[in-house]
């Protein structure tokens, strides 16, 4: 019998780790969190149900798990496309866009659910991680300010209204509920020039982001 290294080890660990949180995460799109179990997940997961509880002591660790998983995914790509884009009206349009998509996406609950199903201890630490995108988009609007792209304002408040508004916009299961891909479309641009010109952008007559006066 062939020996376990320890690399083939920690591989393996990862996969099952990686398995049981895409599991999840389908579980949560397609049935919702009330009434989910470990051995739903486990079953979507193609695991014993042991397996599960060797990675995750309960519902609520899963739970946040999954979480920070996804959230930490989103910023690491987030970050590497904003990079690409000098400007910092198209970096607006980029961050909401993929904040939309993302949350259409995913099936977390929203905020206050999340507050009410987990400990506060392990809901301050999805706070942290949602604060790294509200800080995001701020450092977006001061460029914008900065570079006269937008108009001076309590960024601070700004990121809370836009984010407000993005949690309101993400259409869940737009497409499977009979809502055309291009109708979708047509919905997230309308919500990206919203967010920009309530953000204060202006734009020429090619569309293109122009300084203010």
């Amino acid at each position: 019998m062939p020996r376990i290294t320890a690399a083939n080890n920690a591989a393996q660990r990862a996969e099952t780790r990686r398995r049981i949180l895409t599991a999840f995460g389908e579980l949560l799109f397609t049935h919702g969190l009330p009434g989910l179990t470990m051995t739903d997940v486990a079953r979507h997961a193609g695991v014993g149900r042991t397996a599960v509880y060797n990675y995750y002591a309960d519902m609520e660790q899963l739970l946040i798990a999954y979480a920070l998983h996804e959230t930490e995914r989103f910023l690491g790509d987030l970050r590497e496309s904003l990079a690409a884009l000098p400007n910092p009206v198209d970096r607006l349009a980029l961050y909401v866009r993929a904040q939309v998509e993302d949350l259409s996406r995913r099936h977390l609950p929203p905020g206050p659910a999340m507050a009410a199903v987990l400990s506060p201890a392990s809901f301050a630490k999805l706070a942290d991680h949602v604060g790294e995108l509200n800080l995001l988009l701020q450092d977006i609007l001061r460029d914008g300010i900065t570079a006269g792209y937008l108009p001076p304002t309590d960024v601070s408040q700004l990121a809370k209204l836009i984010h407000g508004t993005l949690s309101s916009s993400a259409a869940r299961g737009n497409t499977a509920n009979g809502v055309e891909p291009d109708e979708v479309e047509e919905r997230l641009v309308q919500t990206v020039r919203f967010i920009q010109l309530g953000a204060g952008a202006r734009f020429d007559d090619d569309g293109r982001p122009a300084r203010l006066a």
